[in-house]
């Protein structure tokens, strides 16, 4: 008979309490956290709390139908995607249908009205320098903000650039008579800023108002300028329709105080295409607090290194150029140098659901094709309420038959089998409700039938762990010692079963998309809840059972009775014979 190993496995046999005293302290954890933060139940995916679909169709401009090709429109959805995603909007569905089409399913619950206002946003990003803005509708007036000098030589200044988390964030304007001026400034990185901001009414820039007398197009722009009221929903909406990339505009922006701004803005001197990367950062070193970071490509850099040098030259607000996306300005950073090192920093009075709207719009922004909206309708969740209940009440049954599967074959050893199940349980749905609030996972269908499949998974662990003990007894050994010999053998066929499965898991959630992903998400995460069950809670409680007198004799009713089992007779150490004596020797 094998004794147990020494050193660091025997530790661990001699002191199971460990391992149980530190699953327990996990369940405590988690399920604390759970009720602490409040988020006591998974969140639930469109197919079982309903939410929005929304209906996007291609339009070409004319001479331009050849665009609305399959490439492109499988970019538009990997865009349409990472907004919706980026706004922690996850088992959000977009998909192709037809040549034309994309339908963008959007369930229910925190920032899916800020995904609909996104997703419909479709047109084109733009940054085009300001010639003329004022606050539309009201003449207001406002000293202009202060500039001063750090001794570090880095000059600190209050302008504008505050965005809103909706579609159209707000542009930046200085303060008036009924608002308040707000922090805001375009700065290279880790480099000094220094920027100037706009009068809440300027007049009109050379470029636009001394060429107008003489220039029917300037006339005609600055006679829309004139009339248009962006505190009109119907103006604002219409507002620069049409425009070409390469010609002046009319536009509407909300600033930080509510008001509407409207603006006279220049061709396009910087594409959405041209920007690589943004993110919402909360700077720590400085009193910006949350900022937007850009990072453009090769030839973004130096087309935003040009614009930014000519308006650095220039006078508020000529020095500002406006971020124009669905003809709505969306920020409006003034610049006083030459950005030329292909990052950026956008610094204003942001919350951090702001920041991160504007970052959205700048990295998700530029789409390929431009889209109008056919239809939104809202997604009941009365059919997926209805599966989910024939779900549950399947996985209820599956477990049912388990357990009465483990009653009968394995007897007293399924006081081990069902807490384990019950544990695993409780993990899995405890990490699934902290889960929807810190990654954003949904619990969707699929997903529910991953939870199910888990049964079976965790199941099998135990039955695999189970059977080699009786292995064990079978060949003669007590109890004890046939734990800890089997216990070896099983942990390599589990560890082998369940990287396997969770193998399969990680491979289906990478090459899938939508609901399947619940699945593949659901399968993987209970796998490795599988492993701790059964390292921390089956073995360490066997290993205490093993010690009591109704497992360790062997009743009938233990489900490790040697007689039931077939054992063979007890073994024995027996002393080898001593080699016999040589009378000559003697």
């Amino acid at each position: 008979m094998a004794a147990p190993k020494k050193g660091r496995s025997a530790s661990a046999q001699s002191k199971p309490g460990r391992s149980l005293a530190l699953i327990l302290i996990a369940i405590v954890a988690l399920t604390g956290g759970m009720f602490a933060s409040g988020n006591t139940t998974p969140r639930l995916g469109i197919d079982l709390a309903g939410g929005t679909s929304i209906t996007l169709r291609a339009v070409a401009e004319p001479g331009q139908e050849s665009a609305i090709n399959k490439t492109n429109m499988d970019t538009a959805v990997e865009i349409m995607n990472n907004r919706v995603n980026g706004l922690g909007v996850t088992e959000a569905e977009v998909q192709t249908q037809g040549n034309k089409n994309i339908i963008v399913n959007i369930p229910k619950g925190t920032n899916s009205k800020e995904a609909r206002n996104q997703v419909g946003t479709t047109a084109k990003l733009y940054f085009r320098p300001v010639f003329t803005t004022e606050v539309s509708g009201a003449a207001a007036t406002s000293p202009s903000p202060s500039v001063s000098g750090s001794p570090s030589g880095k000059a600190t200044e209050k302008a504008t650039g505050k965005s809103t988390p909706s579609s159209s964030a707000t542009p930046s304007a200085t303060a008036t008579s009924q608002g308040r001026a707000v922090t805001g400034a375009l700065k290279a990185d880790a480099t000094p800023s220094a920027t100037a901001s706009s009068s809440a009414k300027t007049s009109a820039s050379p470029s636009a108002s001394s060429s107008s007398s003489g220039n029917p197009a300037a006339a005609k722009l600055q006679a829309q300028y004139t009339a248009l009221d962006c505190t009109n929903k119907k103006q604002r909406a219409t507002a620069g329709r049409g425009a070409k990339s390469s010609d002046p505009t009319i536009a509407c922006g909300q600033n930080s105080s509510g008001q509407w701004q409207k603006y006279i803005l220049g061709p396009a001197e910087v594409d959405g295409t041209d920007v690589k990367n943004a993110q919402a950062r909360f700077n720590t070193q400085t009193a910006a607090g949350w900022t937007v970071t850009m990072e453009f490509t090769g030839k973004g850099s130096k087309k935003f290194g040009d614009i930014t040098g000519k308006l650095a030259k220039n006078q508020p607000p000529q020095n500002q150029f406006a971020i124009v996306l669905d003809g709505n300005v969306v920020s409006d950073p003034s610049v006083n140098q030459a950005l030329t090192g292909g990052n950026a920093e956008i610094t204003g009075s942001f919350s951090q659901q702001e920041a991160q709207s504007l970052a959205n719009m700048l990295s998700y922004g530029a789409l390929p094709l431009t889209f109008k909206e056919d239809s939104v309708t809202t997604v009941t969740a009365a059919l997926g309420g209805e599966q989910l209940h024939a779900g549950l009440i399947a996985g209820a049954i599956g477990l049912a038959l388990v357990v009465i599967y483990l009653l009968i074959f394995y007897r007293g050893l399924s006081v081990i089998a069902i807490p384990s199940l019950l544990v695993s349980a409780i993990l899995t749905y405890a990490l699934m409700s902290l889960l929807g609030e810190a990654i954003g996972f949904a619990l969707n269908l699929p997903a529910v039938c991953g939870a199910i499949v888990a049964i079976g998974i965790t199941a099998d662990s135990f039955i695999v762990f189970f059977e080699r003990i009786r292995d064990e007894i079978r060949e003669g050994r007590s109890l004890r010692p046939a734990v800890e010999r089997a216990w070896p053998r099983a942990r390599r066929t589990i560890l082998v079963s369940d990287f396997v499965s969770f193998l399969a898991a990680a491979v289906l959630f990478i090459v899938t998309v939508g609901k399947v992903q619940g699945f593949a998400f659901t399968l993987g995460l209970t796998t490795v809840l599988d492993v701790v069950v059964v390292f921390l809670f089956t073995k360490p409680l066997m290993t205490i059972l093993a010690r009591k007198k109704f497992f360790a004799n062997g009743h009938k009713w233990s489900g490790l009775d040697p007689k039931a089992l077939g054992a063979k007779p007890p073994l024995r150490r027996t002393r080898r014979p001593s080699a016999p004596v040589d009378p000559k020797e003697a």
